[in-house]
């Protein structure tokens, strides 16, 4: 490998990947403040990993380099420098109340023996029964977190996207996943194996907000990014900006507008390329769909609305014949609206007409296969609770280019 990242395809041969196994984080769940941590339910943490191990090995299986995103974090503090750094970073943007809670998880964070329990630690957050601190002392609330965990971040299509040979380090749309991108902040500019040569395309301390689950990678030329409930059209503008006076060669940005609704949440989850010319979609969002292509316009950009179908689009500027669009669960409005929950077209494609998903959308992954596409299932009742399938819980770092 040339280069550290090299994502110029949705498609092409997956080669090496990042995760992050769910961990403690997930017993810091509690039906009281399920909204403010986004999510619905709670999952069970030792089913979560074994379908989450089950997936690494669907990956390995096929001889994909899995790299965790906790192993990346704790490699990357490769002197007590950065890691006092990442700690002052941590604590600045953990909404802790008091100084004296603050000063004693920083004691608390200091003192574990190993990086890789710090990084644990600061994923699974704190709560203020472990302050001796705060002992007898009365809060006008019952809220028992110090500092609030982080189980979105098995989903590490969030935090960070790589685009061609670079990175965006997102600005994420809630609060609660903001210090999600602190660890792939330090991971590409600390890490031996990426702080070399990896272009920063977008930074986290931007004012409007981009989620990695609205951005595909179409061809070499050609992104689309989604207009959604976490990503701002603003966003999308500078992200293109950067990406058209960097070398990355895209030339092409589209715009699709999905809607501000959770249940469509990223434009992944109702939208994913699968082979050369086959894409799952949801059929709810083919109604009324607004696409906008983003080109460079001498020293700024040009928006302008398309008036062409999605399907027309894509076979246009992917230089194609045709596409296929293979709706979600066929097309039935009650099985498409339980399957896209599940996550039904939430795809990871590992190869050209080859992807991962989860075993429990049955109607969606027939279709899938008499669509001639290679389809390999794997568990997901405990992981589908966050809201997320396989594509939002991996990032691929390299891609062959096809």
């Amino acid at each position: 490998m040339s280069k550290p990242i090299n994502v110029y395809s949705e498609i092409g041969p997956l080669k090496t990947v990042v995760v992050h196994r769910p961990g403690k984080e997930l017993e810091n769940l509690m039906p009281d403040h399920l909204d403010r941590l986004l999510f619905d339910d709670i999952p069970f943490l030792a089913d979560a990993q074994k379908e989450h191990d089950q997936f690494k090995e669907v990956l390995e299986e096929k001889g994909i380099e899995v790299l965790y995103l906790e192993d990346l974090a704790t490699e990357a503090l490769t002197d007590n420098l950065i890691k006092e750094a990442f700690i002052d970073e941590y604590l600045s943007e953990a909404n802790i109340e008091t100084i004296e809670e603050t000063n004693e998880i920083r004691q608390l964070l200091e003192k574990l023996p190993t990086n890789r329990e710090l990084i644990d630690k600061t994923i699974e957050g704190v709560r203020r029964e472990e302050l001796t601190s705060l002992a007898g002392v009365k809060f006008e609330n019952d809220y028992p977190f110090a500092i609030d965990p982080m189980p979105n971040l098995y989903f590490t299509r969030d935090p960070f996207a790589t685009i061609g040979s670079g990175v965006s380090i997102n600005r994420m749309y809630a609060t609660t996943r903001r210090r999600e991108t602190i660890y792939g902040n330090y991971i590409f500019t600390y890490h031996p194996r990426f702080k070399e040569d990896v272009p920063m395309l977008y930074g986290r301390d931007q004012a409007t907000s981009i989620e990695g689950g609205d951005i595909l990678v179409l061809s070499k030329e050609v992104l689309a990014i989604g207009i959604s409930q976490r990503t701002d059209l603003e966003s999308i503008k500078r992200l293109s900006r950067t990406i058209f006076a960097s070398d990355q060669g895209f030339n092409r940005v589209l715009g699709i507008d999905i809607g501000k609704e959770r249940k469509f949440m990223h434009l992944d989850t109702v939208f994913t390329m699968i082979d050369h010319d086959k894409f799952t979609i949801h059929p709810e969002i083919e109604t009324n769909l607004k696409v906008y292509t983003i080109t460079q316009a001498g020293d700024d950009i040009s928006v302008t609305e398309e008036r062409e179908s999605l399907e027309n689009l894509l076979a246009s500027y992917l230089k194609l014949d045709n596409v296929q669009l293979i709706p979600c669960a066929g097309g039935n409005i009650t099985d498409a609206a339980r399957e896209q929950w599940n996550d039904g077209t939430n795809t990871l494609t590992i190869a050209p007409g080859e992807v991962v998903v989860y075993n429990r959308n049955t109607v969606t992954n027939k279709k899938l296969r008499e669509a001639g596409i290679k389809v390999h299932e794997i568990p997901g009742s405990e992981l589908v609770r966050g809201r997320g399938g396989p594509r939002c819980m991996s990032m691929p770092i390299y891609r062959e280019e096809i």
